[in-house]
């Protein structure tokens, strides 16, 4: 993925207001880092590194967060 697209994406995330796990896992994901170790991963962040790892750029979508 190229940088353009990968900070675009980000941005777009955080305005949308998405989970901040999902957030961190897409981030690690599309840079392809390492996982968080087992006992730190939740769901969210486990959806968020697959979508990151595929090039999913839409996914966060079911992870945003209610504004109050």
């Amino acid at each position: 993925m190229d940088k353009s697209k990968y900070h675009a994406t980000l941005k777009e995330m955080h305005e949308a207001g998405v989970d901040k796990d999902y957030h961190h896992g897409w981030a690690s994901g599309a840079l392809e880092n390492t996982p968080l170790e087992e006992q730190r991963v939740t769901e969210a962040y486990t959806a968020g590194y697959e979508d990151g790892q595929n090039g999913v750029l839409d996914g966060y979508k079911s992870w945003l967060i209610a504004k109050a």
